[in-house]
């Protein structure tokens, strides 16, 4: 076949394959060569991908250099496909928890949550805005501790946001965090926090508090764009998504819809309809996608917690790049309902918040316990009092996956790892992650079959000008694939299911960097195009797939910066339900790497008493 043909790859079955430390299984390093793209070359190369013959010529060969065919479309695999990362009820054994009743509202998952959280030395309103290295951003309870002493009301606070929102809005930063923002909706939410507070009768711990939700997420007032110009008059939203809902009714001030790569189709999270977010330690670098918005509002202090929604790393990318906390539970631990349907198999609601004691209390206020009990285990809290007390944890590494990335993040993922083990004694063992650049190959193709599938009836009314460059190139490559890659794609994922389960049985979680590469520059010229940079992209995913594809609980922490400055994130992949684990080793991983913070370029302090 002259210079088309390859040999695509034939898989022994999965039960053969060797997962401990001696493996001969190769690592393949995504096998990215082509250059960035942007302006005019974004236009010209999407107008080229849209012609009908030459078009699939190009979209065939650029499969054939990413190994697309090689290692999904054509490859002979033995396994059965798996349609769903759905996991069932199973039986996980987990220290220092505590059980809740299902039958729990909203607020009294957030009263519980409180209750395992650990005492403060500070006291409130303490350290308003001390010099780096000393910053502290503010949690949730220093918001609630401020508005029970009525020193500082929920009104006050709103205000100040919106006059941080705008400021930073302006020209001279252009942060592009939010696509809209009601003011009177949230000043009327806000004054009605405070009349509670007056009475002495808030509804939860989250009451009064700003929660910013990313735009792919239903959420009265507001449209729901996706990212898009148009998306909103096609689907209206009618009501709050459920997990805004249950936030509602824990008495959160919603903020505003956040910024995302439009239709979530990307990872640097510039958006040529709705401004491009920067990254709030450095306003030149991007934040991450697509829920950069959210990660970058958390950062810049704006709200301690905000929604968003991974679909391939989509919350803990952007998190790790922004040096927050980024959590994604269990599929179906969160309710879908409200979602955009983008990705159906792959995609869910997350959390970002400033330190892993919110991302709990979030975590208790949006948890879904509507499904029957069968299906899934009974929620439960870690007790974070008791993290310390842990013993026999072991962490799976798998060295090379685990070092394929820049120097500087292998150092403070490294430094992390041992500071665990020295401080805690927790074990690090070296096991194989087989077949990882196949994962994430099998990944896109689902996520671009299911995303294509979605918009059908969308995009055959839409006028193309609508849609972005750089994701109508994407929808293109959504578009191209066969039913034989999407199938062959499902059996690679059963066979990473029977793979972490196997790891699973000697790991408490798989440890990773969260990306391969911190914050990069943010180019002029891709800022009304968006770009195609394939080798950062690939990057910044090599170490989210598994939480999407499989279905599994993650989480990213901040364990230090580069040399630049920038943050930088290590990530803990966990068995099914096991999100109490999880949020106990993010803990440790605060506590022990997390005293000395870098106090970002941009960042509003909403509790200052000045």
């Amino acid at each position: 076949m002259g210079a088309f043909s390859w040999a695509p790859k034939v898989y022994k079955p999965a039960s053969e394959v060797n997962l401990g430390a001696d493996s001969d299984e190769f690592y393949i390093s995504p096998n990215v060569k082509a250059p960035r793209v942007a302006g005019l070359l974004v236009k010209i190369f999407a107008w080229v991908l849209e012609l009908p013959i030459i078009g699939s010529i190009v979209i065939y060969i650029l499969k054939k250099d990413n190994l697309v065919n090689k290692l999904v479309s054509d490859a002979e695999i033995p396994e059965p496909p798996l349609f769903t990362a759905a996991h069932t009820w199973q039986d996980i054994a987990e220290q220092n928890v505590s059980l809740t009743k299902p039958e729990l509202s909203p607020a009294e998952r957030v009263r519980a949550a409180v209750g395992c959280l650990p005492a403060r030395l500070e006291s409130t309103l303490a350290v308003a805005d001390l010099p780096s290295p000393g910053f502290r951003r503010w949690t949730v309870r220093d918001f609630t501790d401020a508005y029970s002493s009525g020193e500082i009301t929920p009104a006050m606070v709103a205000r100040r946001f919106l006059g941080a929102v705008e400021e930073c809005s302006g020209p001279d930063l252009n942060m592009a965090l939010f696509i809209s923002c009601n003011p009177e909706d949230i000043i009327r939410q806000a004054e009605e926090s405070t009349r509670r507070y007056q009475q002495g009768a808030p509804l939860s711990a989250m009451d009064g508090v700003l929660v910013a939700v990313k735009d792919e997420i239903d959420c009265l007032p507001y449209p729901t764009t996706g990212g898009t110009r148009w998306l909103q008059r096609m689907r209206p939203c009618v009501q709050d998504a459920a997990c805004v809902a249950q936030l509602r009714a824990c008495g959160a001030v919603l903020a505003g819809k956040t910024n995302m790569h439009e239709l979530g189709a990307g990872t640097s999270g510039i958006n040529p309809h709705h401004g491009s977010t920067r990254n709030p330690y450095n306003i030149r670098k991007v934040s991450g996608g697509s829920s950069g918005g959210s990660a970058a509002a958390v950062c810049a202090g704006l709200c301690p917690v905000a929604l968003g929604a991974d679909g391939g790393g989509s919350v803990r990318m952007p998190a790790a790049l922004c040096g927050v906390v980024g959590f994604k539970p269990t599929a179906g631990r969160l309710s879908n309902s409200g979602l955009l349907p983008l990705n159906w198999t792959v995609g869910m609601p997350g959390i970002l918040a400033a330190t892993v004691e919110d991302a709990l209390v979030a975590y208790a206020a949006i948890a879904d316990q509507s499904r029957p009990s069968h299906l899934q285990p009974e929620l439960n809290f870690p007790q974070l009092t008791a993290t310390s007390s842990m013993p026999n944890i072991r962490l799976a590494r798998s060295a090379k996956w685990f070092n394929d990335t820049c120097v500087d993040i292998t150092s403070c993922c490294d430094k992390a790892l041992h500071t665990l083990r020295t401080r805690y004694g927790w074990e690090t063992v070296e096991v194989t992650v087989p077949e990882i650049e196949e994962m994430r190959l099998a990944h896109y193709v689902t996520m671009g079959s299911e995303c294509a599938a979605s918009l059908a009836a969308y995009l055959g009314k839409l006028n193309k000008s609508e849609i972005g460059w750089d994701v109508r190139i994407a929808l293109s490559a959504y578009g191209s694939f066969s039913s034989r890659a999407y199938l062959n794609s499902q059996r690679l994922r059963r066979r990473q299911m029977y793979f972490h389960d196997k790891i699973f049985q000697t790991a408490d979680a798989i440890v990773t960097p969260m990306t391969g590469v911190t914050a990069y520059e943010l180019q002029s010229d891709a800022l009304r195009t968006g770009e195609l940079d394939y080798i950062n992209a690939a990057a910044l995913v090599r170490y989210s797939i598994a939480g999407n594809f499989l279905g599994l609980p993650a989480i990213t922490v901040k364990v230090g910066y580069d040399r630049g400055g920038l943050p930088v994130g290590l990530q803990f992949i966990g068995r099914p339900w096991s999100e109490a684990t999880l949020l106990h080793l993010a803990y440790a991983v605060q506590e022990a790497c997390g005293k000395i913070s870098r106090k970002p370029m941009v960042y509003y302090d909403l509790l200052s008493k000045n």
